[in-house]
């Protein structure tokens, strides 16, 4: 049985999504962009634009514009080629990343963005993380939202199968069987938008700075 907007916005009342520091000014002015958007915004294209889209970055790239200044293609070092590989069903690696930077990506739960502020990679660094309300979100995106079951930019633990499937709507998300199988906060893993959400900032609640637990700073707080 899949789920409703109603039904995972009761279960899913916030969304999450962790990005550079500093980035805020830059989504109220463009939105949320995918790496993708992004390359456009900033006009690149050629090899420096195949590399980015189609192999994997194990470091950040910063990209630079005229009149955009720079901005950070932030890093991939969740996932192992290698490993991706094993676990990739119909597609290959650089059709899989070309199909994630096309993309924007929200956790479901605060637990998993907490889980990936602490990992090495990410635990010295000081990060952005937008709070959405998924209510006010889902009014306008629904019908653009896909559903994961697994955090698709890793493969570093058990990588699960994954390939073009996915990334399901929520009409055909295998919500109940999932949530039988793995509970109510793993029975959907990302909440994702092809390209660009332009208007993030009319959903968004809360804009922080966080290192590992810590809240540095409230970069945007709505008020009513």
């Amino acid at each position: 049985m899949p789920i409703t907007a109603e039904q995972f916005s009761t279960h899913y009342p916030r969304l999450f999504h962790m990005a550079e520091e500093g980035v805020w000014p830059s989504v109220e002015k463009h939105g949320l962009l995918s790496t993708t958007a992004l390359l456009d915004l900033f006009e690149k294209d050629g090899d420096l634009r195949r590399r980015i889209e189609t192999e994997h970055r194990p470091e950040s790239i910063i990209i630079r514009h005229a009149t955009h200044g720079a901005a950070v293609i932030r890093d991939q070092k969740p996932m192992r080629e290698g490993s991706l590989r094993t676990c990739l069903r119909g597609m290959t690696p650089q059709e899989w990343y070309a199909m994630l930077n096309g993309r924007v990506f929200f956790w479901v739960t605060e637990a998993r963005v907490q889980t990936l502020l602490l990992a090495k990679a990410y635990r010295d660094r000081t990060h952005t993380v937008i709070t959405v309300d998924t209510r006010r979100f889902l009014a306008k995106y629904a019908e653009q939202i896909l559903l994961s079951p697994i955090n698709s930019g890793s493969t570093i633990y058990n990588p699960q199968p994954r390939g073009a499937q996915t990334f399901r709507p929520m009409a055909e998300y295998p919500f109940a069987e999932r949530r039988r199988m793995r509970g109510i906060h793993n029975a959907v893993a990302e909440a994702v938008v092809t390209y660009a959400v332009p208007d993030l900032r009319n959903f968004t609640l809360r804009v922080e700075h966080r290192k590992g637990e810590e809240v540095l700073e409230v970069v945007y707080n709505r008020v009513g």
